[in-house]
């Protein structure tokens, strides 16, 4: 006999989710209590959404939606291939999940399809709220607790055979359906994720300082990156995937097969210096229906003005000194800063001449740092 349960993963497998696990809808007591800890000292800065209320809400299943009974979890893989590049520039590296469609619009499109579905296998009209990492829901303690995968050391969840190239819905509902167990599997003695971070973010096991991660800092700061940062930022423009890469659970992790995920133009590892010559319309024409969007173009270029700091290629050169003049501050002092880094004479020339002229405090400040570091290293030779 096909159960309930046995029905709606078949479904839901279906629609093209690659795993699929139910859990109860009771609280997530451990995880809310761990995350007002982590707001509290502060590891959550710089993302003022995130408060203690947000953190009860997520935690608290009946409270998203009242009447809650079950949680039905799904992850689908965007691990779609090696990354391609283009052209003969500098090139920066994007995050994996970012190389495709925007994972939000394709995991809701296929999920409000999943929910359509529910009540005709209920047979009653069936509640429910959908939720893809923007809502205010703790979907990775939803989806350990429906056995999708268990928590690694690096906050990600981990999927026996998946990996952690997995991106997570979850779908609270009014059905009472028969939970699934959660996995017993754990990262052992493994702390690659912790050792490899080169910002240090991963502070303890299960624990990341949200200040320092390279993800924070390309995509949801919208200030200045801080400077003894950056060169640990090295040349990631968006995201940052060295804690999945060193992971061991993803050397044998199974690729996805969701079209939408795959690359888009030269999204794996865009070429550098075309990205600082774009408009607001060249931006949101090229980056329409991508994650890349979030960073917005100032925040884009500014890292993408860190990335060839550290990358240090002169060929840089003409381009960021072009910057020197862009509209936004926040471009001007990172190109000032990767000027410094890259530290030739036509790149201190170009300082020396854009402090003549430069009215932005912050901005003025670096490049003031710049040439008294090159004054410095000129007297150290």
């Amino acid at each position: 006999m096909v159960t309930l349960e046995d029905s709606i993963k078949r479904y839901a497998r279906g629609l093209g989710f690659d795993s699929v696990g139910i859990a109860s809808a009771e609280p997530f007591s451990r995880d809310e209590q761990a995350a007002v800890q982590r707001v509290r000292e502060g590891l959550m800065d710089g993302l003022p959404w995130y408060t203690e209320e947000r953190v009860r809400r997520a935690n608290r299943p009946g409270v998203l939606l009242p009447g809650a009974r079950s949680i039905v979890s799904l992850a689908m893989s965007y691990l779609t291939g090696e990354p391609r590049t283009k052209g003969s520039g500098p090139h920066g590296r994007v995050a994996r999940y970012a190389w495709g469609d925007d994972y939000h619009d394709v995991m809701k499109a296929r999920l409000r399809q999943f929910c359509d579905g529910l009540s005709q296998r209920a047979g009653r009209p069936v509640a429910t709220r959908i939720f893809v990492d923007d809502g205010p829901m703790n979907d990775r303690a939803a989806a350990e607790r429906a056995g999708i995968g268990w928590f690694g050391k690096n906050t990600n969840i981990l999927n026996p055979t998946l990996g952690s190239w997995i991106l997570l819905g979850n779908v609270v509902t009014d059905l009472e359906l028969e939970p699934d167990p959660p996995l017993s599997k754990n990262c052992g003695e493994c702390v690659r994720c912790i050792d490899d971070c080169p910002t240090g973010a991963i502070v303890a096991p299960f624990v990341i300082d949200n200040r320092r991660c390279i993800s924070f800092l390309t995509i949801e700061l919208r200030g200045s990156i801080p400077r003894e940062l950056r060169p640990l930022v090295g040349d990631w423009v968006f995201g940052c995937d060295i804690c999945q890469d060193v992971c061991p659970v993803n050397r044998k992790a199974g690729g996805g097969n969701e079209p939408a995920f795959r690359q888009r133009h030269d999204f794996a590892a865009p070429e550098l210096l075309p990205l600082l010559e774009m408009s607001d319309e060249d931006f949101r024409e090229r980056f329409r229906g991508s994650p890349i969007k979030r960073a917005k173009r100032a925040g884009l270029q500014r890292n993408v003005c860190v990335a060839l700091g550290n990358i240090r290629d002169p060929v840089a050169v003409p381009a960021l000194v072009k910057s020197l003049g862009a509209r936004d501050a926040l471009v001007r002092e990172h190109a000032a800063w990767a000027l410094g880094r890259i530290g030739c004479d036509e790149a201190r020339s170009a300082l020396r001449s854009a402090l003549e002229t430069e009215d932005d405090t912050a901005v003025r400040r670096e490049i003031e740092l710049c040439l008294a570091d090159a004054q410095a290293t000129a007297a150290d030779a």
